[in-house]
């Protein structure tokens, strides 16, 4: 019996390196047109970058808390296997300087009217069912109650939230944070969780929404929001947690595939967050790893094992696999069996 519908789980998110060269630079071999691109400097301490095709030709910093800006000439189309860089800046594109992208895909996209407490406000959207992944630009009413449609046809455990016209915190809803519904943790920052009924409002997401509270973070009244929104998929995608070990026999997280993307962050107290995949170096134990709420460059540390079946770590560390120490993580990979039931094997 198939665990998924995806055949190929490049087919809706891949890792994409590439080398900067200081004019246009098409980037190809994503495998698809990207919604959400996600990019950083692999050898210096520029930025992380996000632009998505919901937004258009605007740019976030993950690491930082600053309002959206354009691209300009940094960034110049989303194409049908990748996209278009130009310009001199080392952030983006620069000369001799190597570069690490996370694409996904969403595809179906659309717009409606929130609802909930206060006026309803206009929002769209560019969704993938298949691979649970949405992207939401909202516009916030100031009320606390306001629901936000995530069109992902069941209850979302990942979000990331970004106010676009100000100044404030990225806030992360995790299923994993204990009283997740009162609580967020920041993308651009080391902390741990916080909490505030104003975020979300003391109310879990639903199957088809998600609520927020009347934060200016997440719901200022009249102001532009992306919500990047993600469920588990078996065979292709999970969000969930662990507990570390403080050993070099490290904790083991069983996903049921290959993980491709690891995205991790302790949850009880202060650490980085960790990115890692099967691209940059690509073999056990040497996968390093890149960090969304700073400007570090590549971290060759050696922690993370990528399995056949999960992930293992390596390495007896706080930030990842401290003893007793619990973390959230968010994991792509190949489907282990697809609807063609053909089983994806371990590379």
């Amino acid at each position: 019996m198939a665990y998924t519908t995806i055949n190929k789980s490049a087919s809706y998110f891949n890792t994409k390196l590439y080398s900067g060269n200081n004019t246009t630079n098409a980037i190809t071999g994503v495998g698809f047109q990207p919604d959400w691109v996600w990019l950083k400097p692999r050898d210096s301490g520029d930025h992380h970058r996000v632009i998505d095709a919901v937004r258009g030709l605007y740019q976030l910093s993950t690491n930082q808390s600053n309002a959206q800006s354009s691209t300009g000439s940094n960034f110049t189309s989303f194409d049908t296997d990748g996209f278009t860089l130009g310009g001199t800046d080392t952030g983006w594109n620069g000369s001799s300087n190597n570069y690490a992208s996370w694409n996904w895909k969403a595809g179906t996209t659309g717009s409606g009217t929130t609802t909930g407490s206060g006026t309803g406000k206009s929002y769209s959207y560019s969704v993938s069912t298949t691979s649970g992944f949405s992207i939401i630009k909202y516009i916030g009413n100031g009320s606390g109650g306001h629901t936000i449609p995530h069109h992902l046809g069941a209850t979302p455990e990942f979000i990331i939230i970004k106010n676009l016209d100000s100044t404030t915190d990225w806030r992360c809803f995790h299923k994993n944070i204990p009283s997740a519904n009162t609580r967020a943790i920041r993308l651009n920052n080391s902390d741990y969780w916080n909490t505030d009924s104003s975020w979300w409002n003391d109310t879990s997401p639903s199957s088809t929404v998600f609520t927020v509270g009347s934060s200016t973070s997440m719901n200022g009244n009249d102001t532009n929001y992306i919500a990047y929104c993600f469920r588990s998929i078996t065979g292709h995608s999970m969000v969930g947690g662990y507990t570390g070990n403080d050993n070099a026999d490290g904790a083991f997280i069983y996903t049921g595939f290959k993980p491709s993307f690891v995205l991790i962050k302790r949850q009880d107290a202060g650490d980085d967050w960790y990115i890692y995949d099967n691209k940059r170096e690509g073999y056990n134990i040497d996968n390093d790893d890149l960090h969304p709420n700073n400007t570090d460059t590549e971290d060759t540390d050696d922690k993370i094992d990528l399995v056949s079946n999960g992930f293992k770590f390596r390495i007896a560390n706080n930030d990842v696999n401290g003893n007793g120490n619990t973390y959230i993580y968010m994991a792509i990979g190949q489907s282990l069996v697809g609807s063609n039931n053909v089983p994806s094997t371990a590379r």
